[in-house]
């Protein structure tokens, strides 16, 4: 006999929550097919775009094999091997510590710039279903998302967030959200997903 599983179709009609997880796989599914078309047209993989989008807006520190291997929760030598495509493509440059030779920063080269902007707008199809949605309506499904990537992060499924409530800055009053770092209180919609200026919580 079949369980109450997320994805036995007829326990799914009866848990609001069961049909919001399966939503989402739909979702990243969407999100995965279109990566991999323009993934195709310049001759990379998928994880290979998302590294050169996510050099292109973070700091240095976070943009080393380490880290890319948290942000994205997949093992050091996959992101190896990615960041070795992409430096044989001309499409990263390594800049190497001064005091330990086997650490680098990786940077965007000039190649690597111009295909970010080729490539960077690769989810707008999806942004764009979202154009006749209600903006009360988005405030509430973001509101749940943040709080649900947080509970995600706190429980270790996902590795990294830089979102307002992990940060150092944040403080709650009567259940009210103001950031020390810019002096203001925090709508729903104000809260971050990625935020520059995210200092972790020291727990």
């Amino acid at each position: 006999m079949m369980g109450e599983s997320i994805f036995n179709t007829k326990f799914q009609q009866k848990s609001i929550a069961s049909k919001i997880i399966v939503g989402l796989e739909r979702i990243s599914e969407a999100f995965k097919v279109i990566l991999w078309e323009h993934a195709k047209v310049i001759g990379v993989s998928p994880i290979q775009i998302q590294i050169l989008i996510f050099i292109a807006y973070h700091k240095a520190e976070l943009c080393n094999v380490s880290h890319l291997a948290k942000e994205f929760n997949i093992t050091k030598p996959t992101v190896s091997d990615a960041v070795r495509v992409l430096n044989n493509k001309k499409f990263i440059i390594k800049d190497y510590s001064l005091t330990d030779s086997r650490s680098y920063s990786i940077l965007l080269s000039k190649l690597g710039k111009k295909t970010v902007l080729e490539t960077e707008n690769f989810a707008n199809p999806l942004k764009d279903h979202l154009s006749g949605i209600k903006e009360i309506d988005l405030e509430i499904v973001f509101e749940s998302l943040t709080k649900l990537i947080y509970q995600l992060n706190k429980t270790g499924v996902l590795s990294v967030q830089r979102s307002c409530f992990s940060c150092n800055f944040l403080t709650k009053s009567e259940n009210k959200n103001y950031c020390n770092l810019i002096k203001k209180k925090l709508l729903s919609s104000d809260i971050r997903l990625d935020c520059p200026e995210h200092e972790a919580l020291v727990v």
